[in-house]
């Protein structure tokens, strides 16, 4: 008998695991198969890009990620200075001034699968991963496909020797570059290579370099290498551009031309490895799957559907930001709040990301190779500008999605310029009311499936502020109770947030409305973790977070986030009505029902 399961996840990597993150939480039913006989020991991938740092903390996983990998604050550029060999040419911060709260940081792909693990047993009980699964077979029944509780994809596979079938509503693969899934699928993966050859070696480097703890990009008559400093004090990964005409088979670490060429690109300093933890050889090409979807019942995500080369460190980041994108989506079809049609915004959001990715990856590399350069006459500055201008892209934050059913620009957004609809909610400093902690706003919006609403309600010590606050607020609370959803328990579903531009010290507390400290504790305790205040702090000065907004504390606004803390909709403060028919159009009229307002 086949076995029935709602998503069934084809993959244990990043996409797959932080797909099943979120599946765990909503308590929904998922099974991940894995073909590798147990968790990944050693991964490729080692760069954590600020915006999955970001995710990982939302998801309250960041903690030991940010005390065991090495922080990267530094980027620094050598360039070739004739017969005296490199010299350093410039240094910037790693990462934009103010981008954001969270650093890039560097830890072993297989030790981030840790934690995503240990989280899926914290909510489950157990992991629900079948190692020694190799997927054989995937259809799907494209006439049942219409209804949205049918198990409409069959999937096929070995088991030990065995063969197992199961049923599902949903499949996710996320079974990397040589996918299965895709292939069973008959999708096809378009694009080019090149005969661009690069070793990549994490090392224990005996050498004088000062800037071996730094990230470090090498421009040198010898040759290109990049330094990305690894978590401990000693290891290294270096990437290394081979010479044209080398094949990947003849690159190897006891290749004694690769040691002597490590040597010339370091000259004059002295480098030696002492031992070589991990090597591996790689030839650039890009490639993009032609399908996302079939029947918004199999999704691809990760390199299952976009290749690309590692330079930008954007692989592992790129595909755990897939899984985090379709998980949210899933859970809110699958628990009955959200209409199917939400799914079909994971395949435009995330192939145009992708689309974007291959576009930037084609050229970046390019960038790198010393041919091409010599070539078009790029200078190593021109090679710099283009790193340092493009980092906002590789830290993951110059996504914007374009307008949907969850994207809805429009006339308001004015009320609040600095927050640009489409991307990730900006952080910015504020000071929370009832315990005085200086706090980032962002640290608010946890990824526990809540929407999140904030409503910058400007100054309140003064009555007629005051009465606006109060009458926004009661008229918000009931137009959301007449969808039945919300009428149950609304702060199950939303997460309302208040933010002000008061004097803490003048504030009376008995002017903030109660609907923004719900009753949600254990037996009816208050939650007074919802108040913010843009004002001074004891030790940290002003955040100026209505000043950061673009949010006149006069006006005032409120910004829809979603889930996933990209911004949704930017609402007028008074308008209430428009929050109801954002979520009467989201929600899904089967199991939550409408009454007009």
């Amino acid at each position: 008998m086949p076995e029935q399961v709602d998503v069934l996840i084809c993959g244990s990597g990043s996409a797959g695991l932080c797909a099943a993150v979120w599946l765990a939480r909503c308590g929904v039913d998922f099974k991940i198969l894995e073909q590798r006989d147990g968790p990944l020991q050693q991964g490729q991938a080692d760069g954590v890009q600020v915006r999955t740092v970001e995710i990982l903390e939302s998801l309250g996983l960041s903690e030991d990620l940010l005390k065991e990998a090495c922080h990267v604050l530094e980027l620094t550029f050598w360039t070739s200075s004739g017969d005296e060999g490199i010299r350093r040419s410039r240094r910037v911060p790693d990462t934009e001034m103010g981008l954001s709260h969270l650093p890039h940081v560097i830890l072993n792909q297989a030790r981030i699968n840790e934690l995503m693990i240990r989280d899926i047993q914290r909510s489950c009980g157990n992991t629900n991963i079948r190692y020694g699964s190799r997927v054989t077979d995937v259809k799907v029944d494209g006439q049942t496909a219409r209804d949205p509780n049918a198990h409409c994809v069959t999937v096929k596979t070995v088991e030990n020797g065995t063969e197992h079938v199961y049923r599902a509503k949903y499949v996710l693969g996320c079974d990397g570059a040589h996918s299965a899934v895709r292939k069973s699928l008959g999708f096809n993966m378009v694009g080019d290579s090149t005969d661009a050859v690069w070793a990549v070696m994490d090392v224990y480097p005996v050498t004088d370099f000062p800037d071996i703890r730094k990230k470090s990009v090498l421009q040198t008559d010898a040759g290109n290498l990049v330094v990305i400093p690894r978590e401990g004090e000693e290891k290294v990964r270096f990437y290394m551009e081979m010479p044209p005409g080398w094949a990947a088979a003849d690159v190897t670490p006891d290749n004694p031309h690769l040691k002597a060429r490590l040597e010339r690109i370091f000259h004059p300093y002295a480098v030696a490895v002492a031992e070589t933890a991990w090597f591996s050889v790689y030839a650039i090409g890009q490639r993009l799957a032609d399908r996302f979807t079939q029947d918004y019942r199999v999704f691809l995500t990760g390199d299952a559907c976009h290749t690309h080369s590692p330079k930008a460190g954007q692989g592992m980041n790129v595909s755990l930001q897939d899984g985090y994108n379709i998980g949210w989506k899933l859970a809110a079809v699958l628990c009955g709040q959200a209409r199917p049609a939400l799914l079909e915004t994971y395949v435009t959001e995330r192939q145009e990301t992708a689309k974007d990715l291959i576009e930037f990856d084609r050229y970046f590399t390019k960038l790198f190779s010393s041919a091409y350069r010599k070539e078009h006459r790029v200078s190593s500055a021109d090679f710099q500008d283009y790193f340092v201008k493009m980092g906002r892209y590789t830290a993951g934050l110059a996504i914007q999605y374009k307008p949907s059913l969850t994207v809805q620009p429009g006339e308001e957004d004015g009320l609040a310029a600095g927050v640009p609809v489409g991307m990730r909610f900006p952080s910015a400093q504020v000071v929370r009311l009832f315990d005085v902690r200086t706090l980032q706003l962002a640290k608010a919006l946890v990824s526990d499936s809540r929407w999140h609403l904030i409503v910058f309600g400007g100054h309140v010590n003064d009555e007629e502020a005051r009465t606006r606050l109060f009458t926004v607020t009661d008229n918000l609370s009931e137009a959301l109770s007449k969808l039945p959803l919300f009428n149950r328990r609304v702060h199950d579903f939303l997460h309302p947030i208040l933010v002000l531009k008061s004097d803490r010290l003048l504030l009376d507390e008995k002017n903030i409305p109660p609907f923004y400290t719900p009753k949600t504790g254990r037996g009816g305790v208050r939650c007074h973790l919802n108040v913010f205040l843009d004002d001074q702090t004891y030790h940290d000065g002003h955040g100026e977070a209505y000043k950061k907004y673009g949010v006149d504390p006069k006006v005032g606004a409120m910004v829809l986030v979603r889930p996933d803390q990209y911004v949704a909709r930017i609402f007028a403060l008074e308008d209430a009505v428009g929050v109801w028919r954002f979520f009467e159009a989201y929600l899904n009229p089967t199991t939550n029902g409408t009454t007009s307002v």
